[in-house]
Order: C-alpha cells, then sequence, then structure tokens
C-alpha cells in the first residue's frame, strides 16, 4: 500500500496526514505537531480559520532550522477562510498563512468553503450584524480558483485544491481550471462513503482527503463548550469495526482508517494525544481482506451517515453557494 498519493500538479501527498481542527491551545498544538513529526507524520492540516497556524509554524521551523526534516519532505496545507473567498483576497490571505506558518509555500492551498462571507476585519471568520450572518451573496468561485492559480505561478503554493464543495461545483472548476483541482478535502468516513463525489474525482485525477475519519469524538467538547448538542456518530464502537478489531489485534480507530486508505483515500486524523498519534499512523503494517472490506463498506448510510451538516449557520441555505448536501439536509 502507496503511503503517498501522486496529485494532478505532479507532487505527492502522504496518505495519513495530522489533523488540527479545534487544537488552539498553543501548548498543546505545538506539543502535537512535535510528536507527530516525531513519530513519522510529514502532512500537516491546518487552515486559517482554526487560529492555530503561528503554533504550527513555529514548531516547523525549530525542525527545520535544526536539520532534523528539510523542507521538501514535508507536505503542509492550509485553507482560504470564507472571508478570503474573493478574487482580491486571495493573495493576501495566502500571504497571512505563510508568515505564521513561516515558510516560503504551502504544498496545498485549498478553497475552505464555497460560501464566502463578507470582510470585515482579519478575525471575524463568521461576521454578522444585529444576528445575521453577513454572507457574500455576490461569491464568485471561478474568479477566486483564477486567483488561487496565480498563487501557483508565484510560487506561493505547489498544488491547489477545494473543500466543501459538492459534485457541480467541483465540475464547475474543471471546466475553467488552468491548473487542475488537487485535491478535495471533505467528511467522508465509514457511515458515510461519498461514493458519487469520489467517482467525479476520479473521473478529473482528483483526489480525496478525509475529515472526520474516525467520526471527530473531540467534537464532544467543543459543542458542549458552545452548548450544542452532541451525538456521538459511534464509528468508534460500532460492532462491525470492533469485530475486525480484534481479529487483526488493532484499534477501532486504526480499521476505519485502514478502511479509507485502501480505497485510495488520504485520511487526516486529529489527536494531541502521543499514543494515539502513533497509533494512527501506524496502518500500514497490515491489510484488511476482502471480507473485511465488504463489511465496512456495507456499514455506509450515505446522507443519513453525514455528521458535519453545517446546518447550525443561520441562512445558510440562502447562499447562492450553498452546497447541496447542506440545503438537503435543512430541508429535511
Amino acid at each position: 500500500m502507496a503511503q503517498y498519493v501522486e496529485l494532478a500538479s505532479g507532487y505527492k501527498m502522504p496518505t495519513v496526514g495530522l489533523g488540527t481542527w479545534q487544537a488552539t491551545n498553543a501548548t498543546e498544538i505545538e506539543s502535537a505537531v512535535d510528536e507527530a513529526l516525531k513519530a513519522g507524520y510529514r502532512h500537516i492540516d491546518t487552515a486559517y480559520l482554526y487560529e492555530n497556524e503561528k503554533s504550527i509554524g513555529k514548531v516547523l521551523r525549530e525542525w527545520l532550522d535544526s536539520g532534523r526534516v528539510k523542507r521538501e519532505d514535508l507536505f503542509i496545507v492550509t485553507k482560504l477562510p470564507g472571508i478570503g473567498v474573493h478574487p482580491d483576497r486571495v493573495p493576501y490571505f495566502l500571504k497571512k498563512s505563510l508568515e505564521s506558518l513561516q515558510l516560503d509555500y504551502v504544498d496545498l492551498y485549498l478553497i475552505h468553503s464555497p460560501i464566502g462571507m463578507q470582510y470585515v476585519n482579519d478575525t471575524e471568520m463568521w461576521p454578522a450584524k444585529d444576528g445575521e450572518p453577513l454572507y457574500d451573496m455576490d461569491t464568485d468561485l471561478e474568479a477566486t480558483w483564477k486567483a488561487m492559480e496565480k498563487e501557483v505561478d508565484a510560487g506561493h503554493a505547489k498544488s491547489i485544491g477545494v473543500s466543501n464543495f459538492d459534485e457541480d461545483q467541483v465540475e464547475r472548476i474543471v471546466k475553467i481550471a488552468r491548473i487542475p483541482i488537487s485535491n478535495i478535502q471533505v467528511e467522508l468516513q465509514v457511515y458515510m462513503q461519498q461514493k458519487s463525489l469520489r467517482e467525479t474525482c476520479r473521473k478529473h485525477n482528483i483526489s480525496v482527503c478525509s475529515y472526520g475519519p474516525i467520526g471527530s469524538p473531540g467534537r464532544k467538547a467543543l459543542f458542549e463548550k458552545r452548548g450544542m448538542k452532541f451525538e456521538d456518530p459511534g464509528l468508534l464502537d460500532d460492532a462491525v469495526v470492533k469485530s475486525i478489531a480484534e481479529h487483526h489485534n488493532k484499534t477501532t480507530a486504526q480499521i476505519l482508517l485502514r478502511f479509507l486508505v485502501q480505497e485510495g483515500i488520504i485520511v487526516i486524523p486529529k489527536s494531541t494525544n502521543p499514543q494515539r498519534l502513533r497509533a494512527n499512523i501506524n496502518i500500514f503494517d497490515f491489510d484488511l481482506s476482502q471480507d473485511d472490506m465488504t463489511r465496512l463498506t456495507a456499514l455506509d448510510r450515505k446522507e443519513d451517515g453525514r455528521f458535519f451538516t453545517f446546518a447550525a449557520f443561520k441562512g445558510i441555505n440562502n447562499h447562492p453557494e450553498c452546497p447541496k448536501f447542506i440545503k438537503s439536509r435543512i430541508q429535511k
């Protein structure tokens, strides 16, 4: 099993990366990135929205300056925030991310969401007025993509891609792209396997990266802190997953990750626990059998298995670029 996926850009993206969403405590994220690099991770996923690029950049700079790792051996991903989804703001926000990460370029730059927000300032990620979100109703994804391409030309990003786009939006970018989409990052896990989207991506040689591959169990603390209801999707406790894990003497998280990797999908599990960090990347010393794969494939609940619905964002379905998967969930 290859530990890299070759992108349309010609660069290689490590199959397993460290996800860093929800990791905003500087000490915690610095420790996690340091432990991940020690464990062999070379793919780190972040975003301007996560507000942790400076902490990640501090650790990367320490490793680079000490010679413990070469820049060409790292694969760093970050994302254009919603307030930056405008052709005029792409270079500005990528420059800010590069400054925080202390890098000259990122290996992959993604449009974090097709839903553009109005720009108020650099820190208000979800600007609102009188309780109403300030969406940019004139969001132009094609023009934004053209601006992304210019950042590749300038050497600020090796590859570019999208996140949380639906199939129609992917097809629209494909039609106008001078530099092809190298990667799409979406929710993808055993209960929601995104088969139709994956087929579209196969057709256009777009690699797929899964966020929330083990169910994003860390969301519990975040949701409860915000007074929101949390429903654990139960991936780690699924009876089929447990049975296969026991057979292979692996954790259920390792089975969930291995399943996706054998399907050719890149995964970015998030953890700040050193033991789990090492376990999450230690999935290349065993194979799931065809029977294992069949049993896991059968767990697909399609859209009913989606747990990142974005339905809590007021008025999101009124945005002209609201993805179909969000609209359909809200209409239910």
